[in-house]
Formats: structure tokens, sequence, C-alpha cells
């Protein structure tokens, strides 16, 4: 029996082929993912030098929070596999860079820095350090190509709740809050919905489909430009709202009626 035949049959020998095979399988895929990060990024920005561009306003304006590498800190969370999308919705709405950490990042203007061309390539950055959802296409975005009704349908089933029937928002809890849907944009209600921001819950296409997703974005954009039948919508929070108005308006004239013919009584006497 020779050496090699006497390796194969140890007892040891099936173990180290195990290891061996797994760490060929590691490495390949090493390789894999370092090949494609680049194909996704540019997927994400349209140039792959928006890469390393992207990396430097990173560094300068994010990596004080987020950390350098993007790892998160015990101020901001790490994003590494958050996505393009998550990306240009926070900085777009203003959300981000957040200037006072709070419960809740509000809405606020953009500093002057922040523009189209440097969200894209914020985005495709971070989308070069692991999959994450991509800034959807105008066509998914186009209220015109949605079914308003059926959106409708869908967004009182999984929406109204915390952001009211009209996209009006509403308190949440721990200082939270569903904001208002009036000054959102088609692309960033769409990018709300799959990247699932503060205490907003993720539906990915397999809760609500892209075209589903489009019918909801043509119901709230339809609803919005509608004007209020009373001509005063009262924010629009609904039925509470007005019963508490009608209440005051009730009673302020049982007031006035009283006043009035406690007063009258009085002339006459």
């Amino acid at each position: 029996m020779t050496r090699i035949t006497a390796w194969r049959r140890h007892p040891l020998a099936r173990y180290a082929v195990l290891i061996f095979a797994l760490a060929l399988v590691g490495m390949a895929y090493t390789a894999f993912a370092q090949a494609s990060q680049p194909a996704d990024a540019a997927l994400a920005s349209g140039r792959v030098d928006d890469v390393a561009e992207g990396k430097a306003l990173f560094e300068a304006h994010c990596g004080s929070c987020h950390g350098l590498n993007a790892q998160g800190t015990g101020t901001g969370p790490t994003l590494i596999g958050v996505g393009a999308a998550a990306v240009d919705f926070q900085v777009s709405t203003g959300r981000m860079p957040a200037a006072d950490p709070g419960a809740q990042a509000p809405r606020k203007p953009q500093p002057q820095w922040v523009n189209e061309d440097a969200i894209r390539k914020l985005g495709a950055y971070v989308q070069s350090l692991g999959q994450g959802p991509t800034v959807p296409s105008a066509e998914q975005v186009d209220p015109k190509l949605g079914d308003a009704g059926k959106g409708g349908e869908l967004f009182r089933a999984n929406c109204i709740q915390c952001h009211n029937w009209a996209g009006a928002g509403g308190a949440l809890t721990q200082g939270k809050y569903a904001p208002n849907l009036n000054e959102s944009s088609p692309t960033q209600i769409y990018e709300a919905m799959i990247t699932g921001p503060q205490a907003m819950p993720v539906f990915n296409d397999s809760t609500i489909t892209p075209e589903e997703k489009r019918s909801m974005i043509a119901y709230i954009t339809q609803v919005r430009e509608q004007k209020d039948p009373g001509g005063f919508g009262l924010g629009r929070i609904g039925p509470v709202t007005e019963g508490l108005v009608a209440w005051i308006a009730g009673l302020t004239a049982l007031v006035l009626s009283a006043i009035w013919i406690t007063a009258k009584k009085r002339q006459k006497s």
C-alpha cells in the first residue's frame, strides 16, 4: 500500500477534503461578488466613475455618522445592502444628512451640495457595497399607467392605519409619526414602499407587486389633487375632527343664543 493510498484511508482525510472544497467555494464566491459590484453600480448610476465620486461625497458628508466604510456607528446604522433607492429617498427628501438625530428624521430643505448628480453618485457608491433596491424607472412610478381604484383598495388595506385615508399622516408611538404624503413625488412613494424608512414596513414585490405599487401611487396623487367638497378639509384627518368642529360650533351657537335671549329679556324688563 503506497503512502497516498494510506493517506486517503486515514480517518481525517474526508474532513480535509471537505475543508478544501469549502475554501475553494468561498474564494470563487468572493471573486464573483467583487467582479459583479462594479456592474451593479454602473446599473444604478449609469457610470462606473460615479462610485469613486460617490465615495468621496460619502466620506465628506455621511461618514461621521455611518462610518467611513458605511459599516455603521452608534449614531447611524450600516448602509451595506440598503441599495440606491434608500439613498435617493432619504437624501432627496432632505431627511439625510440629519441635522439633529432624534426619534425620526423630518423632511427638510436640502443642503446646497445636494443635487440630482450628487444623489446619483451617492446611490451608486452605496449600491456597490451590497445588493439592495435600485431607483425605480419612470414607467414604474407613472400614475397614468396605474389603476387608481385598485390602488385605493390596496392603500386602505395596507396604509390607512398610519397615513390616513387621504395620506395626511398621523402620530405613532415613541415620538414617531407617519408623514404627510402631499409633498412626496411618485418616485419617493415607490422608494418608501421598497425600503421601509423609519417605522414603515417594507413592501417587497412578493407582498405588493410593482403594478400594484403603481396603482397605489395613482390613488395617492389623485386624492391629493381633489378639492374638498365642503371647501375646508380640516386637515383631512377624518370624522373625529369633523365631529369636534361640529360640536364646538353647535355649543358656541347655543351659548350665543342663550346670551342673546337673556340680554333681550333684561331690556324688556
